[in-house]
């Protein structure tokens, strides 16, 4: 699907449907005139809007998977179910490394000290009421 358009009406040329119009798209049974607006509510309907973030549940990555094992190109999965295609690699591309499409979660930033550091920081600072965070860490 070709989304052009400028500030008054958006032009919809699909490769595969000649019964829409220019400037026109077909819902349910009618062939609806498309402006600017309209057309932004069509592209987050219709998923063509690819740049929101978000997770992939367990669920969709399961049909992601089954679909490529079934010998689907990773393009068609990702047009079939709009997400993008870098997407649908990485996800494939971990399944293959270590057989695991689950995500991996992580807390943040990663620790510099340890706990026993942690510790030993407190005590040091609570001794040496005057010191500074740069004078604790040498």
């Amino acid at each position: 699907m070709q989304i052009t358009g400028n500030h008054q009406m958006a032009r919809i040329v699909r490769q595969n449907d000649e019964s829409v119009r220019e400037g026109y798209i077909r819902n349910g049974g009618k062939e609806v005139k498309l402006f600017t607006r309209a057309l932004i509510d069509f592209q987050c309907n219709n998923r063509i809007v690819m740049a929101q973030r978000k997770h992939l549940d367990d669920f969709l990555r399961g049909r992601i998977i089954g679909r490529l094992e079934c010998g689907r190109t990773q393009l068609e999965v990702s047009e079939e179910l709009g997400i993008a295609q870098s997407v649908i690699s990485r996800l494939w591309q971990r399944f293959q490394d270590d057989g695991n499409a689950s995500r991996c979660y992580s807390t943040g930033r990663p620790r510099v000290t340890t706990p026993n550091e942690d510790r030993y920081l407190a005590v040091t600072a609570k001794r040496n009421r005057r010191s500074t965070a740069s004078d604790l860490s040498r």
